[in-house]
């Protein structure tokens, strides 16, 4: 598509842009940013900071994207907004720069559905091929990996950490890591069952998801701590498959202190 920027728009001749963007009405793109091919920014949608879009992606209408960290330690440093390619991001939806305490970047994958008057704290890396209803907030630091599905009005406290092919159920409010492969729902959130479907969906095999099931009766079901029950599993002298060995690496990473980390990052 050839390039086009409605006439209202406020585009900034320092602005990196493709020749085949659409830019609608009202929409402000500043200096510092930088836009892949074949992207659509809605109208009203603002995009500032030191933020990179790559290809292919649909933002807005009214999102805003590389805004400063909402962190009270932040003193206005040049910090960053990355964001991957064939990403739908929906109306009003919110995207921070990050703060310095880390590596200084927010990352968004790609091929994510974010819909609408969601909001990416700063420092957050967020994977790829995610499904994310409206109304899910993700404080600074939170880590989704791949292929994780929210319900709408999640809440997530700094630092936790979704696990792949997760699904989160509706109004959660996630406190803690939630583990891959599982659904995950309640305040706080807790594990009610294996997320048959979403994996169903995703090609794994009848075998994989007993497996996995299996796992979830021992650690979440049982009269056995999750450590216990964690290293149970991991002596059995079959072995497990690949997931259950997945599930386990990540609860011992859980309680192995993520949360230690996190108050090691906080000093800095």
């Amino acid at each position: 598509m050839p390039r086009t920027i409605h006439p209202t728009a406020a585009v900034s001749p320092k602005a990196q842009l493709p020749d085949d963007i659409e830019i609608g009405p009202h929409v402000v793109v500043d200096d510092h940013v930088a836009i892949g091919e074949r992207c659509l920014i809605h109208a009203g949608s603002v995009l500032t900071g030191h933020t990179t879009i790559g290809s292919d992606n649909t933002i807005g209408p009214c999102a805003t994207l590389g805004t400063p960290p909402q962190d009270l330690s932040y003193r206005g440093e040049p910090t960053r907004l990355l964001i991957g390619d064939s990403n739908v991001i929906r109306e009003y939806c919110t995207m921070n720069t990050a703060s310095t305490k880390h590596d200084r970047v927010t990352r968004v994958g790609s091929n994510n559905f974010i819909m609408g008057y969601c909001h990416v704290a700063h420092d957050c890396e967020v994977g790829n091929d995610i499904v994310m209803a409206n109304w899910i907030g993700l404080s600074g630091h939170c880590k989704i990996e791949d292929k994780v599905w929210f319900g709408g009005m999640v809440g997530m406290h700094q630092f936790v950490t979704i696990g792949a092919y997760a699904f989160i159920g509706g109004q959660t409010g996630c406190r803690s890591d939630c583990p891959p492969f599982m659904i995950s729902e309640g305040r706080p959130a807790r594990v009610v069952g294996v997320n048959t479907i979403g994996l169903k969906r995703r090609g794994f095999e009848r075998d994989a998801i007993d497996a996995l099931k299996e796992a979830q009766r021992l650690i979440w079901r049982s009269h056995l701590t999750v450590t216990q029950a964690v290293d149970q599993l991991d002596t059995r002298p079959e072995g497990v498959t690949a997931e259950v060995r997945y599930l386990i690496d990540f609860l011992r990473g859980t309680h192995a202190g993520r949360q230690g980390r996190a108050r090691e990052i906080l000093r800095h």
